[in-house]
């Protein structure tokens, strides 16, 4: 009798943690995070700015376009829109930028909250990954806000129940 009473505890206790845990790491149901959801696992392609592939800046300027908003071709020049806010002030949609090349501005993703940010990776495609892995934390350098208030709400508010 103890047994299963012990069992059973140490069940509801892990069934308990997990429910919290992926309570705590879900995605928010936002017109951002259905459209960045619907991309995962496209492959990476070198100048690729389609579902059939994208590199991480096409990434980004598809992203973008989903919601009429317009996003220049490149990492370099998308690094040059919109004003530059400091990592402790990141909202979802921003942009956030790393040097991976050892030449400056060379990856863009857009944060989408909870430490997190979507890209096409090179060696996984669209993804997310977290900003305190430490090959990004290494290599990040600057975030842009892009988006004016409106769209900003349209692309990361919660649908109403």
């Amino acid at each position: 009798m103890f047994s299963f009473f012990k069992k059973s505890v140490v069940a509801l206790v892990a069934a308990v943690m997990l429910l919290s845990f992926s309570a705590g790491t879900a995605s928010a149901a936002t017109p951002l995070n259905e459209q960045i959801d619907a991309l995962i696992g496209t492959p990476y392609k070198s100048g690729g700015t389609s579902t059939k592939g994208f590199d991480c800046s096409g990434f980004t300027q598809y992203l973008f376009a989903q919601f009429n908003f317009e996003l220049s071709r490149s990492s370099v020049s998308q690094n040059e829109e919109g004003y530059w806010i400091p990592k402790s002030d990141l909202r979802p949609g921003d942009l956030v930028f790393f040097n991976t090349s050892g030449k400056g501005i060379s990856h863009v993703g857009v944060y989408i909250g909870d430490g997190m940010f979507a890209h096409s990776a090179s060696d996984e495609g669209v993804t997310k990954s977290s900003l305190d892995e430490s090959y990004y934390k290494k290599r990040y350098v600057s975030a842009r806000r892009v988006l004016w208030e409106e769209l900003y709400t349209q692309m990361t508010s919660e649908p109403a129940a």
